[in-house]
């Protein structure tokens, strides 16, 4: 069976995504593993305090019940839910539970409204879609599953040999989603190579009969918002370990653009 892990921090972004991803998991028939990762000493505003161990582990299985309560009733039941505490580094310890647990999917809160949920983006979720060998996907806040029916991959036209192609299609073959590739290059590349790469790309996904979009603009991160929104994307795939997107997408000085447009979420293959 599928399984997708959720982090989980407690936080109003957290608890969205599992929401999320327990309408996803009732959706693909999957399990869903809910996860907190916690370090030591815990540090409650400015001052670090020592908590014991097995009362501080008790205190998050605790909350982690009570989440796991309101996704079954948002479930109606349907869907397994268990429960994972950990203490470690938050990077070192996913690694480990993923590869344990070889999940379909791991699920992050992204975009939060307060200072403490945007560090969190800055950090844990963007430094896991950058790094983790498996699928991450990152939910806005204000994002509500209503299913994928459209999704984009946003692919620049360098290195397509590279691009996950069978991974991509038996993800949307299990969402059940139309495929719409966006290729966004600046200003200053085009010519013979580009058109042989977009020949490549279009070979890849050919059986798929995707819908193809070209823009030519500098503010790559901005295009693809523009017409992710404009268009009713449901989902916006990124390829990290392909090409510099993501690294857009996720700088500092484009995160408060993302956090206060983008608001449909982003996956990292």
């Amino acid at each position: 069976m599928k399984s997708i892990l959720v982090g989980i921090d407690f936080s109003p972004a957290a608890r969205n995504a599992a929401a999320y991803a327990a309408n996803l998991a009732l959706m693909l028939h999957a399990e869903l593993v809910l996860f907190n990762i916690y370090t030591i000493p815990v540090t409650y505003g400015q001052v670090p305090m020592m908590i014991p161990a097995v009362e501080m582990e008790g205190d998050l299985a605790g909350e982690l019940n009570k989440l796991k309560t309101e996704l079954n009733i948002i479930t109606q039941g349907k869907i397994n839910i268990s429960l994972q505490v950990k203490v470690g580094l938050f990077f070192t310890e996913l690694v480990n539970m993923c590869e344990s647990m070889q999940p379909y999917l791991v699920v992050l809160g992204s975009q939060g409204s307060t200072a403490t949920e945007r560090l969190f983006l800055g950090g844990h979720t963007v430094y896991a879609m950058r790094n983790l060998p498996w699928p991450v996907l990152a939910v806005p806040v204000s994002a509500q599953f209503g299913g994928i029916k459209k999704a984009g991959l946003a692919c620049d036209l360098h290195s397509i040999e590279t691009v996950p192609a069978a991974k991509i299609k038996l993800l949307l073959q299990d969402l059940h989603a139309v495929l719409h590739i966006l290729n966004v290059e600046k200003k200053k590349y085009g010519g013979q190579e580009t058109i042989l790469e977009s020949i490549m790309l279009k070979k890849l996904f050919e059986d798929m009969n995707p819908e193809y979009h070209h823009f030519r603009n500098n503010q790559v991160d901005e295009t693809l918002i523009d017409f992710s929104e404009k268009n009713n994307l449901d989902l916006l795939i990124v390829l990290p370990q392909h090409h510099n997107l993501l690294e857009m997408l996720t700088h500092k000085s484009n995160t408060k653009q993302l956090t206060k447009h983008c608001q449909i979420p982003i996956l990292a293959l």
